[in-house]
């Protein structure tokens, strides 16, 4: 079985390790939780393929034949011509899920809690959602999808407990959690650690990443028609409007976790160590993508403007926050804009995930994110009609779009919150001049045709010096 395992999780979209050659894995948790064919077994197995081991959690399925409908499920044949399969596709047994849900049982190391009194149907058919990356979710029925954390670290997952504590504050800009189910982590400290969470499915929901994309589509459709050209505000599929309201739910968001959960205040050498870790950063893209050197002097000024920030006693408040926001992590349900996804950037420690951020951080990425959107048409050299660079108009309308959101979104946060974002300049520059570089070194790696996205960024971030948006 760890031979087929070792061939299969590199293809896997939520493994991490992609690209590193796999040094060691094995079945550190294995348990039989449905008997006879099918099988089900709860399965966590250690990776060794770097300077600290993973672990990944599995729901293994084991078949005398595979079904058709389950081909792509496909794991490989064991010694005894069973097959393994990757079980959450398969319906028949992932019931076993909400059935234990719903007695809030406890089977082996695994424990099941509810939240909420009414429990989940056990009668519920399972879907995968196919979008997921880093993690798996499963829709039971109409009202509830799971998710399954397949990257396991120890502890309290944060999207469970952050949105534990926004239910409990009475939010309804969050998927309320219903339940969800944790073991020890397979190791000598035994934390218990949060395997996945049900919560309630959106079913009316969008994202918001389809929805922006779907604005500045209709605005570049506008531009072959002739006469003046129609900006932003004219095009019928103006975003402005829904970023206000988007700002607007942040802003909710961010108050109530600060009334829920520990807050503090960064000081000068706070602000001086936030800047020096933005600057490593820095000095590490520009060294890696030469087309970012020549900018990295001037959005230094960006890293040294908050550090002065900080002589000049300018305390900045600090909380939890969302910690990876992007319009993807965002959903536009029937009656209002709901986040998602409190899990914060998978790849970075547990501990700096629960840690205490400003919130300008999620306010800075969200504002990087309306200009993925405007220009991601124009990605890729294909310049929307054609081959070649985009044309000058449709850059500048990308950056209209762009400027008229995130100018929108910020009302929308100052008007429901205690600031307006556009009045911390610095902050704002440093954190957003962070993300751009993050971007840099991301997309030259993984999709270089997008790399002129984060770089048209970078050199307006470099040009100016800090000022209200």
């Amino acid at each position: 079985m760890i031979a087929l395992l070792r061939d299969w999780l590199p293809q896997q979209r939520w493994f991490a390790g992609k690209g590193r050659p796999l040094r060691g894995v094995g079945v550190v948790h294995s348990l039989e939780v449905v008997s006879g064919d099918p099988a089900l077994h709860h399965t966590v197995l250690r990776v060794e393929h770097g300077a600290d081991p993973e672990h990944y959690q599995l729901l293994l399925g084991v078949r005398e034949s595979l079904p058709a409908r389950l081909a792509h499920a496909s794991i490989g044949r064991l010694p005894n011509g069973n097959c393994l399969y990757d079980a959450v596709y398969d319906a028949e047994v992932t019931r076993w899920l909400p059935e234990r849900f719903a007695a809030a049982d406890t089977v082996g190391p695994l424990s099941f809690h509810r939240r909420r009194a009414e429990a989940p149907d056990p009668a519920s058919v399972g879907l995968v959602i196919a979008a997921e990356q880093s993690n798996t979710s499963i829709v039971f029925g109409d009202d509830v999808i799971l998710k399954l954390f397949r990257r396991l670290v120890p502890g309290v997952n944060p999207d469970l407990e952050v949105s534990i504590a926004l239910a409990g504050a009475g939010s309804r800009r969050i998927p309320a959690p219903v339940a969800w189910f944790e073991m020890p982590f397979p190791n000598d400290e035994h934390q218990p650690t949060t395997l996945g969470m049900l919560q309630e499915y959106l079913r009316t929901g969008t994202d918001g990443w389809e929805l922006a994309k779907t604005s500045v589509r209709d605005l570049y459709a506008g531009q072959e028609v002739r006469g003046p050209r129609p900006s932003a505000h004219e095009s019928g599929g103006d975003f402005a409007g829904e970023s206000f309201r988007l700002g607007a739910a942040t802003a909710e968001v961010h108050a109530d976790l600060a009334r829920s959960l520990p807050t503090a205040a960064a000081g000068p050498a706070e602000l001086a160590a936030i800047a020096r870790d933005m600057e490593r950063r820095l000095d590490a893209a520009a060294e890696a993508v030469p087309d970012l050197a020549p900018f990295a002097d001037r959005l230094r000024e960006a890293y040294a403007d908050l550090e002065e920030l900080g002589r000049d006693d300018h305390p900045v408040a600090l909380q939890r926050i969302h910690g990876d926001f992007h319009l993807g992590q965002v959903m536009r349900t029937a009656t209002r804009w709901v986040l998602i996804d409190f899990e914060g950037e998978p790849a970075r420690p547990l501990s700096e995930r629960r840690s205490l951020h400003s919130p300008l951080r999620d306010i800075a990425a969200m504002l990087r994110s309306f200009d993925y959107a405007a220009r991601h048409l124009l990605a890729g050299g294909g310049g929307f009609w054609g081959r070649g660079a985009p044309a000058p108009h449709l850059v500048r309308r990308a950056e209209e779009w762009a400027t008229r959101n995130r100018d929108a979104f910020c009302a929308g946060y100052a008007d429901a919150g205690p600031f307006d974002p556009r009045t911390e300049p610095v902050l704002l520059r440093a954190f957003e001049t962070d993300k751009a570089v993050y971007e840099v070194m991301y997309e030259s790696g993984n999709r270089p045709s997008w790399l002129p996205v984060p770089m048209s960024a970078v050199r307006r971030l470099s040009e100016r010096s800090p000022q209200p948006h």
